[in-house]
């Protein structure tokens, strides 16, 4: 049984992996986030959210390349760097085994001749979550 006091420190460790997961993350790292020892985060972890960390991590990666695949028009090698993967190969094979079909082929099966954002607006505007953000505008007068 996981303390109730534990579960807002959790949280903030599902939330790193939301919002870094293009980053490479480790257990250590997030259990620094969750303020607890490795071992008991992983735990405590899997036992909340009914998987490891690194399970979860891969789980929202592979989401969102999927995402990118349907509604952009990057390449694979493109998707697989924006989510996270240094290896087109393991990116490939986790794609297959999570979605059964590889991310070429589900790229194809969407590709309904419907448009598709350009990848170049994706990497410019901040519409994937590794973009450069850009620096906020001065505001002071000159």
């Amino acid at each position: 049984m996981v303390p109730g006091d534990l579960l807002p420190h959790l949280r903030r460790a599902h939330d790193e992996i939301d919002r870094h997961y293009a980053r490479p993350l480790d257990l250590a790292g997030l259990a620094a986030v969750a303020g607890v020892s490795r071992h008991h985060f992983l735990r405590c972890f899997a036992e909340v959210y009914g998987r490891t960390p690194v399970a979860t991590l891969t789980r929202r990666r592979i989401e969102r390349a999927q995402d990118l695949l349907r509604a952009t028009n990057l390449t694979v090698t493109e998707v697989c760097h924006l989510v996270g993967y240094s290896s087109l190969g393991s990116f490939s094979s986790r794609f297959r085994q999570l979605v059964g079909v590889g991310p070429a082929a589900y790229q194809r099966r969407w590709a309904d001749g419907a448009p598709r954002i350009p990848g170049c607006f994706v990497l410019m505007h901040g519409l994937s979550d590794t973009a450069i953000p850009e620096k906020p505008a001065d505001r002071r007068r000159r």
